[in-house]
């Protein structure tokens, strides 16, 4: 069955380049950003691992892990990774599993549930499907899903965009409105009502229209 955002993410156990993991043992009681690659000495790819390493402090600041996939061997992903380091900058300092088996992959989705074939025998092109970003949340539910085009990086600074907006609407009945970023406004959400808002937010709102009601973002 497809995977949808409020599902509950695959459980799996794999390696990973800094040892065995039991994914939800692993997450445990914070966030993760699992983001997949359908290659290992990809360009675009190369790009994204050094970005995300570079950005990993962001994300711990935020109580969340990171940790990145590829259909390829861990043998592969160290060696790659020195190519990483050596072209962005950037040494990696999070786990990348291994999935040589595309057990993970179809767990997620990501990839035809019939695909087989072991990994080196595999081009970027038979797996360019792998190439998603999830935010988990410490209730282990899915709570983003966005999958790439090979030929587009991705944007970081927006998933880290959007985890600020998920865990500010998860303690606080708001939603973030288009472009909002850490700080700026927010809306009260429909299910609140004024009578209850009040109480929620006694500095008041703005109201162009009694269905969009305008508020700082709450500390």
């Amino acid at each position: 069955m497809p995977l949808r955002i409020g599902d509950e993410a695959p459980d799996f156990t794999a390696e990973t380049t800094e040892g065995k993991i039991n994914f939800h043992k692993w997450i445990g009681d914070g966030w993760v950003i699992l983001f997949s690659h359908p290659k290992d000495f990809t360009p675009v790819c190369t790009t994204e691992l050094g970005y995300m390493a570079g950005l990993k402090p962001e994300f711990e600041k935020r109580n969340c892990k990171v940790i990145g996939l590829s259909v390829d061997s861990v043998d592969d992903h160290s060696k790659w990774s020195k190519d990483i380091e050596e072209t962005q900058g950037h040494a990696i300092n999070y786990p990348i599993i291994g999935d040589t088996d595309l057990q993970v992959a179809k767990l997620f989705d990501m990839i035809h549930p019939n695909a087989s074939g072991k990994a080196k025998e595999r081009t970027a092109i038979d797996n360019a499907t792998v190439r998603s970003v999830f935010i988990i949340g410490p209730d282990k539910k899915i709570k983003l899903m966005i999958t790439y085009p090979m030929s587009t990086g991705r944007n970081f600074d927006e998933v880290l965009r959007v985890l600020d907006s998920i865990q500010l609407t998860a303690k606080h009945k708001v939603a973030t409105p288009v472009n909002w970023k850490q700080g700026e406004d927010v809306i009260i959400i429909p299910a609140v009502s004024n009578d209850e808002a009040k109480v929620k937010f006694p500095g008041g709102w703005k109201a162009p229209k009694p269905y969009l009601r305008i508020v700082k973002q709450p500390n």
